[in-house]
């Protein structure tokens, strides 16, 4: 494919699906199939794309717009956003296709069979409104969804126009995948914000009043804690207890609390809630439930963003670490335990095993203890420290380590990290991952390591995206 270049826009006929909610575009060639793979796209789609990285056999390209649907596609009572691409596709179909495309790749990346090992395949309990978080932003560039055209000195509120980072499309109905009142009623607060004459941020020339909100929710309490973001520029004119009480007229005791931060750094992927942060009025968190266990949630603070399905992976990684039998004088190790989520639910589950939890992030570990005091878990004890460090520092736990439970960030474990995580010795690793591509380059280490694949299950923490979790279980020869 010569004369294609990154840049270029074509139209491409979407044939299969990629792991990671990629479609697949096969353009005839006389060397026969150049394969093109475009974000957020499903089979049977027309789309039009834009080429991202063009390489000898194959190309990336990102989608600019749906020109005819997917036979499978159907009608929706929802806006669709970018965060939310399939929501036309049957949630079945969609499971389908994540759990042929997740277990291809992970075997291929991996050099392991997964046919006698796939354990079971989890969905979410609530396919809607399961996520706990939200973030909008608001624009002076909007994207007019009736007239498919950008107009100038507007006041958009919503989310980024698929491909965009200048322009946002007004919410003005549920997405199908935050709180329906909430996002119902979004439209009110644009209309309200926008009378106050202070304008919206405008994302190339950096300035502007109105930047995002930010709302967490709480499926225990049913309770909303809101962040407005602003720059300074103007704050003398805006009156945020009028906007404290249009909350309350819109949402009663809904509303936990509201935080207003004032966040002047222009930086566009400078982390929103950075700035001054002020509570207007309520609580600076909210609680939730997971498993019997409970958590407080600040604005910043890392949650589980669908926590009914969470209940569900952890439950299915606790029931792998306990199938085997653990000695008294031995320990399970939740290592990078930030807060201390999934060695709470250890501890809460067999009270008579010891629970050690290792992160490096002393503030995390702080939280974790006081969570655990919260919690009355007795049989936990957590250390910062770095993973690699950790039994020089702590001999008495040397040949201890009966199951190592892991759950890493995105990007998988760092492969020196991988080796330490071995060295020390556990005859189980439970490994969580919300990538398993990166998850099946962890897992071939550990098979030249001695630890041989046992148990492999999905869990789809997140309808109508691309992304999906699993949980292996590697037990040392």
């Amino acid at each position: 494919m010569s004369g294609m270049h990154r840049g270029q826009e074509i139209e491409l006929k979407i044939t299969d699906y990629a792991f990671g909610g990629r479609g697949i575009a096969k353009i005839e060639t006389e060397n026969g199939h150049f394969v093109v793979f475009v974000d957020n796209t499903f089979p049977g789609q027309l789309v039009k794309a834009k080429i991202d990285v063009k390489r000898k056999s194959f190309a990336e390209a990102k989608l600019v717009e749906i020109i005819e649907r997917s036979p499978l596609e159907t009608e929706t009572k929802y806006q669709e956003i970018s965060g939310g691409p399939y929501i036309r596709i049957p949630v079945e179909e969609q499971e389908k296709v994540k759990k042929e495309s997740t277990i291809t790749t992970f075997s291929r990346i991996s050099g392991i069979n997964l046919d006698n090992k796939f354990d079971a395949f989890i969905s979410s309990p609530n396919h809607y409104f399961y996520r706990n978080k939200m973030e909008y932003s608001f624009s002076s560039i909007e994207h007019c969804l009736e007239t498919d055209t950008e107009i100038d000195d507007a006041f958009a509120l919503g989310f980024k126009r698929r491909g965009t980072w200048w322009k946002v499309e007004s919410l003005n109905k549920a997405s199908g995948l935050f709180d329906e009142e909430w996002e119902t009623k979004l439209k009110e607060i644009r209309v309200f914000l926008k009378a106050t004459g202070l304008p919206a941020w405008h994302p190339p020339k950096k300035t502007g009043f109105f930047r995002h909100i930010i709302v967490r929710k709480s499926f225990l309490t049913n309770e909303l804690l809101v962040n407005l973001v602003t720059s300074s520029e103007g704050i003398e004119n805006f009156d945020i207890q009028s906007f404290a009480s249009l909350l309350k007229t819109l949402f009663g005791n809904r509303i936990a609390g509201l935080q207003h931060t004032i966040n002047d750094n222009v930086a566009d992927r400078a982390k929103i809630e950075n700035g001054e942060n002020n509570l207007i009025f309520g609580s600076p968190y909210i609680e939730e439930v997971i498993s019997g266990l409970t958590f407080q949630i600040s604005m910043e603070s890392f949650f589980q963003t669908n926590p009914k399905c969470a209940e569900l992976l952890y439950s299915k990684a606790l029931d792998y670490v306990f199938e085997d039998e653990i000695d008294s004088d031995k320990v399970v190790m939740d290592l990078f335990c930030g807060t201390g989520t999934i060695g709470q639910l250890l501890s809460g589950r067999k009270k008579e095993v010891r629970i050690v939890g290792v992160d490096i992030v002393e503030e995390a570990i702080e939280d974790a203890k006081k969570n655990a005091v919260k919690n009355n878990t007795t049989n936990i004890e957590f250390y910062a420290a770095d993973v690699g460090k950790f039994l020089k520092q702590h001999e008495e736990f040397n040949g201890k380590i009966a199951s190592i439970v892991l759950d890493p960030p995105r990007a998988g474990i760092a492969p020196k990290t991988l080796l330490k995580v071995i060295d020390l010795g556990a005859k189980h690793i439970v490994y969580i991952s919300c990538n398993p591509s990166t998850q099946a380059r962890d897992a071939s280490t550990l098979k030249d390591h001695g630890y041989e694949l046992e148990k492999y299950s999905l869990v789809d923490q997140f309808p109508h995206t691309g992304h999906i979790e699993s949980i292996a279980k590697f037990t040392k020869k």
